[in-house]
């Protein structure tokens, strides 16, 4: 099987070598992970299931949504298919050095979030993780993010476990969303979607890279509140975006709201103890709803 995909995968790039070499990466948190060596040419390829090439090719749309930004440098898609029961995405491989998450992401992220769109959403769905995203268009912040977000996700956890706090709870945040949302200014700035420190990187430039996105146009500060969620990010990448770009008063309390989906999200792809961080961060949004 292995052999069936990965000529396919070469075929479709189009190497001008036939001297190839395949480098098993390991698996990944959702699939594989391979280093393809054509000639002088080099490229990063990821696998899944075939079931999954569609999951794949919105990560790619999303990386050439990215790159039209001009922004912040991600790696180029190249070719995404499928071969028997083997779904892959080839893309352009790039040398990281250590950091990159520091003043030039900063202010590269700050210059992508100027990026914007009419309204909340996106031209496709994608995933987050392996988790469906939906990014059906929607005029209203607030809507787009209790509907197409929270309750999606919620809806997820209650299938996982249902019944108790969390769903209870859960349901009141829903109709709390609107005002905790209330009075704040949000342009649909292009967002990453998943700018976790795992998926930032550097060049031995120094130049940053970001990959691995989840791609849509809403509230800036949704990217900014993932990169504190699990930490990773220097004191100098802050500074250098609000440098560009101040954040809003109350922007703590829409950071608890706009992690909430990514917990709720890690509690519905891994269980533990996501879901009491879920309870706990609902408990402190509805609190300060009254």
């Amino acid at each position: 099987m292995d052999a069936a995909w990965q000529s396919a995968a070469v075929a479709q790039i189009g190497a001008q070598s036939t001297a190839t070499r395949w480098i098993d990466l390991g698996g990944g948190t959702f699939g594989g992970t391979w280093r393809l060596e054509c000639g002088g040419d080099r490229y990063f390829v990821k696998t899944q299931a075939v079931s999954r090439l569609a999951m794949l090719e919105a990560g790619a749309d999303g990386l050439r949504e990215l790159l039209r930004a001009g922004a912040i440098r991600v790696p180029a898609p190249s070719v995404c298919a499928s071969a028997g029961e083997c779904a892959f995405l080839a893309l352009e491989w790039l040398d990281f050095g250590g950091g990159g998450r520091d003043a030039a992401l900063g202010a590269g992220l700050a210059q992508l979030h100027r990026i914007t769109a009419d309204r909340y959403g996106w031209r496709r769905d994608n995933t987050i993780g392996a988790t469906p995203q939906d990014n059906t268009w929607s005029d209203d912040w607030a809507t787009f993010f209790r509907d197409r977000r929270i309750a999606r996700q919620l809806a997820l956890a209650a299938r996982k476990k249902p019944g108790g706090r969390l769903q209870r709870d859960g349901e009141r945040l829903l109709a709390a969303i609107p005002l905790l949302l209330a009075g704040h200014a949000r342009a649909a700035s292009l967002l990453h979607g998943d700018l976790w420190f795992g998926n930032a990187a550097r060049l031995a430039s120094g130049e940053p890279v970001i990959y691995d996105p989840a791609v849509y146009f809403g509230d800036r500060e949704a990217d900014l509140a993932m990169t504190e969620l699990f930490g990773g990010f220097e004191f100098s990448f802050y500074a250098a975006y609000r440098a560009a770009w101040p954040v809003d008063s109350g922007y703590s309390l829409r950071r608890t709201l706009y992690n909430l989906y990514h917990v709720l999200n890690h509690f519905n792809l891994f269980g533990g103890g996501y879901g009491n961080k879920a309870r706990t961060m609902i408990a402190t949004l509805l609190a300060e709803a009254r």
